[in-house]
Formats: structure tokens, sequence, C-alpha cells
């Protein structure tokens, strides 16, 4: 049966992969979710988050042949600033990477805080800063979320 009502509503509803405003005005996506009225569960955030998290990674390997072979946190740091910014935006920090190419993580961290981004996002961007400058120290622990 739900395979069968999977089809029925696919061919009745369609399936859209990008958000749209269905007859009623509401922010729509997938095969009929009002977004706007449901929203999503946690876990179908989590399973987004996944892809996303799978999908940036993905393009910072294919664009960074050195992107694996950096220490976890400078490679937490670019993945968090891919998934904000976006890859043609990231890749835009020049003097940042020139730094960690060079390992010299300090000067890193000051020209990620030398950026339109650091001033757009604040906090995140001095903690990402912070994770950059000890980069080259292997101890770390994940600041709690407030």
């Amino acid at each position: 049966m739900i395979e069968a009502l999977k089809a029925h509503l696919i061919a009745r509803e369609g399936l859209r992969l990008s958000p749209y405003k269905c007859t009623q005005g509401k922010l729509t996506l997938g095969v009929g979710r009002n977004i706007e009225d449901n929203g999503i569960t946690t876990e179908e955030a989590m399973y987004l988050l996944t892809n996303d998290i799978n999908r940036v990674i993905q393009e910072l390997e294919n664009a960074l042949e050195y992107y694996p072979d950096l220490p976890v946190k400078a490679q937490l740091v670019l993945a968090d600033m891919c998934f904000n910014l976006g890859l043609p935006t990231l890749l835009n920090f020049k003097k940042m990477f020139k730094a960690i190419e060079e390992e010299n993580w300090e000067e890193a961290g000051e020209e990620l805080l030398d950026s339109r981004y650091a001033k757009q996002v604040g906090e995140r961007a001095i903690y990402n800063a912070q994770l950059l400058e000890t980069a080259g120290q292997e101890s770390w622990q994940p600041k709690p979320i407030n």
C-alpha cells in the first residue's frame, strides 16, 4: 500500500527538488510537503545535514588536494566556512589559504578575521579563527552549543 500511495502521490503532486509556492501560496518541497506549516523533523534535518556535510567535504577534497592532510581543526574550519559561504566564495580567501599551505596557523586565523565574513558572522568567525590558530596542536574539544 505505501509504495502504491507514493507512486500515486508523485504522479498527482509531482516531485519538485527546489522550494516552490503551492496553489495555496505555501512554501512547498518534494512531493507536496508544506514546509511552511509542517516544517521537518529532527531526523529529517540530520539526514539533510549529513548529505550537506558529505557534499561540502567532497567539494573541498576536489578543490584542495591537500585538504585530507590538514589538521582536523583546519579541516573543520574550512568545511564550516564552505557550508556557510559556498566553495566559490571560500576560495576567495587567498591570503588565508596561503597561510594554511605554509602551516602558518596564526596568520591563517588573522586572515580569516580580516574579512567581511568575520564581520557578518561574529562569534562563529572568532571561534573558527581560534581553531585555525591552534590547528597545529592536537588537543581540541568542540565549544558547547548555548
